[in-house]
């Protein structure tokens, strides 16, 4: 069979998505094995991604351009219903103004200083990618205004690559470091010294950030491959996706899409922009199994969440290396991303991404609503800082 990557997907099928329509989400409840869950927020529109959470609560999403009908790439939740964020014009798609607008969000994360960060992937229906499209954009929760924006050079992030989540490390530099996964492209990790704007590629193409090759996830029943309409279905290879940080800010542990292995390397390795990539490389960790999972998330007691995307659950990785299922539903249909909140809740986005059209011969099977949930987790998230 061939083989081809999802983030290299043909803009006509994925411009070909049609939004399905409205039906009500299964129960919540997951049953006494697999704990509890709230439904935080329904989606009735576009498809959401990322999720964060400010220290005194509010709540941000965003909804990347796939080929869904999306106003607004970044949002708040204001009254449970996602507003445009900061202001509806920098969300305004505009190709003749790259650096000025948010061409297609992938993630939102709330840093330790509590300023919320915006990654751009500048690459609407994976199309590829301009300078000026891929960046990193700070805002002020004070004054809801933007302070920052470092765009990426394209030795860094070349038109194929797609940046995916980011962490951050404060106590780095002048200001901190930011680290991010290279979905697209050789795949790899993107290091960023948030004082100069500075940025390099770490671990491209090395064996732990690319997808496996004899991966066949099975998901809703059946094996997950890109089935175009009319051709051969092809393997879904998508390279490193994951990331967080361990407690103490010493390891970034990672993770392909297309993979049921964990790894981490030492952030020591990273932030040297002197190292080298074999000396990089050399500090590479492997963890062993865990399930197949989008995003990752850490606590500040040294634990690890994913979504098991074939099992509709979410669980916890313990620091002994010990898995347990925290919560699993009908209705937890491809956890997405999570965040570790003040309130000691763990928040994920479920968006049913394996029912794209793109996996159904053009047919698009989601349901709306797609899902914003949260369960306890009687931890706080990683502040270095």
């Amino acid at each position: 069979m061939k083989r081809r990557t999802f983030l290299g997907a043909t803009t006509a099928s994925l411009a070909a998505t049609q939004l399905a329509g409205p039906a009500h989400a299964t129960s919540s409840t997951a049953g006494p094995t697999a704990g509890q869950y709230t439904v935080v927020a329904r989606f009735w529109g576009s498809m959401p991604t990322g999720v964060t959470v400010s220290r005194h609560g509010r709540i941000f999403v965003n909804f990347p351009r796939w080929g869904d009908d999306v106003p607004f790439t970044v949002a708040e939740l204001r009254g449970g219903k996602p507003v445009a964020y900061p202001n509806a014009e920098v969300n305004r798609e505009d190709a003749s103004d790259l650096a000025g607008h948010f061409q297609s969000v992938q993630s939102v994360v709330v840093d330790p200083a509590d300023r919320l960060w915006i990654l751009d992937t500048g690459n609407p229906l994976f199309a590829g990618s301009s300078y000026g499209g891929p960046k990193l954009v700070a805002v002020d929760l004070r004054t809801d205004r933007i302070v920052r924006k470092i765009l990426f050079p394209p030795e860094v992030v070349p038109s194929n690559s797609y940046p995916n989540d980011v962490r951050f490390d404060l106590r780095r530099g002048a200001e901190g470091m930011a680290f991010i996964t290279d979905s697209g492209g050789s795949n790899g990790i993107i290091v960023v010294d948030l004082a100069t704007g500075h940025s390099w590629r770490r671990l491209a193409g090395q064996p732990s950030v690319l997808p496996d090759e004899q991966f066949l996830p099975v998901i809703e029943g059946e094996p997950l491959m890109i089935r175009p309409a009319g051709s051969e279905p092809m393997h879904y290879e998508t390279g490193s996706d994951g990331i967080a940080l361990s407690a103490d800010g010493k390891r970034l542990y990672y993770s392909p899409l297309s993979s049921r292995r964990l790894h981490s390397v030492a952030t020591d390795a990273l932030a040297d922009p002197d190292a080298t990539d074999a000396e990089v490389a050399a500090t590479v960790e492997d963890h062993g199994f865990k399930p197949m999972a989008d995003g990752l998330e850490s606590d500040d007691k040294g634990r690890l969440y994913g979504g098991d995307l074939e099992h509709n659950s979410i669980w916890r990785r313990n620091p002994d290396g010990t898995y347990r299922t925290l919560a699993q539903g009908t209705d937890l249909i491809w956890v997405d991303t999570l965040s570790v909140a003040a309130d000691r809740h763990l928040y994920a986005t479920a968006n049913q991404l394996n029912r794209m059209s793109l996996f159904h011969e053009g047919e698009d099977l989601r349901r709306k609503p797609y899902l914003l949930v949260r369960l306890p987790i009687d931890a706080g998230p990683v502040r270095l800082v």
